[in-house]
């Protein structure tokens, strides 16, 4: 295996996360999952008038999240379904949405429910309440950092990810033992947020998962593109570094390689050695702490792109469900 500019792969093999990990991360997490399921959804789903198919209805699934958020998801459910069914969830890239109606068929044409949920505060429908302290003018993972841990707006994202997994399980025609869950970048970090935080989900395929390591991206000089956040957070707010430990265990809160350890899912992750947006090492930090069945497909030569056949096999990967 060649080497990566970040580490050997025998490193990479073995990396476990230089991000701290708050004290009470656990406890934190499950008063998040309380909060989120005392919350009274008032879920809508509402048939788009203007794109549905003969072997599927395409609709707009509305749903209230933590701190009252209107939150959007694409929906898409196979027609005359003679028994319950599997259902694929889909998590978007930073800054992105739900993707067009087409791109989930393939899946709807093969029996499966599927969901594409729109992030709050980026470029779908969804809502973002905002109602944070602190520096708001550039990038989410930051939203919150200077205010109360729970204030974290990835903390509600992070929810409504599994909040929409809960819903699309207790559908009548779904089988809620074979629900899946798949994305690329932000969508590979909610792709394993979601399977920590609701552990019912049975298979995942995330690819190059953002949201992992905040220190070593910092530390290697990656703080740019989609962490820049990070270093422009530093030279307005802590221009000397004097809150950096509390700053990045702060950050913890919202590292998936600390969510990680809850996932009980099978999981098929796609990683590019030469991706220098979401160093490998931050990956592999999440993926070194799963304990369930895992599997890697390595691009050496392929950075934050498409990884030819990745999403192929990820779709077989589904079909297994």
């Amino acid at each position: 295996m060649p080497l990566t500019f970040d580490m050997p792969f025998e490193k990479l093999k073995d990396y476990q996360g230089i991000n701290p990990r708050p004290v009470d991360f656990d406890e934190y997490w499950d008063n998040a999952l309380m909060e989120m399921r005392a919350l009274d959804p008032q879920i809508e789903i509402i048939p788009d008038p203007d794109f549905q198919t003969p072997f599927a209805t395409c609709s707009h699934l509305w749903f209230t999240g933590v701190g009252g958020a209107r939150i959007h998801a694409k929906l898409v459910q196979p027609k005359n379904a003679t028994k319950t069914h599997p259902a694929v969830l889909h998590f978007h890239g930073y800054s992105g949405a739900s993707g067009a109606w087409g791109d989930y068929l393939g899946h709807a044409a093969s029996g499966f429910t599927v969901a594409s949920l729109d992030c709050r505060g980026q470029a779908g429908l969804s809502e973002d309440t905002g109602g944070v302290k602190g520096n708001t003018l550039n990038g989410q993972i930051i939203r919150g950092l200077d205010d109360v841990p729970e204030k974290l707006l990835f903390r509600q994202i992070f929810l409504d990810t599994a909040q929409l997994a809960k819903i699309v399980m207790e559908m009548d025609d779904v089988d809620e033992k074979r629900v899946g869950a798949m994305g690329g970048s932000q969508g590979g970090g909610l792709t394993l947020a979601c399977a920590a935080l609701e552990p019912r989900i049975n298979r995942i395929a995330p690819m190059y998962p953002f949201l992992s390591d905040y220190r070593r991206v910092w530390n290697m000089d990656h703080a740019k593109d989609a962490y820049a956040e990070l270093k422009q957070f530093f030279r307005y707010f802590d221009p000397q570094h004097k809150r950096e430990e509390e700053i990045f265990t702060k950050l913890g809160y919202i590292d998936v390689q600390h969510l990680a350890p809850r996932i009980k899912a099978q999981v098929m992750m796609g990683v590019g050695f030469a991706d220098t947006i979401c160093p490998p090492s931050t990956q592999f930090a999440a993926y070194n702490k799963i304990t369930s069945k895992k599997s890697l497909e390595i691009y050496p030569d392929f950075g934050h792109e498409g990884l030819p056949g990745f999403w192929d096999k990820a779709f077989m990967f589904m079909l297994g469900l």
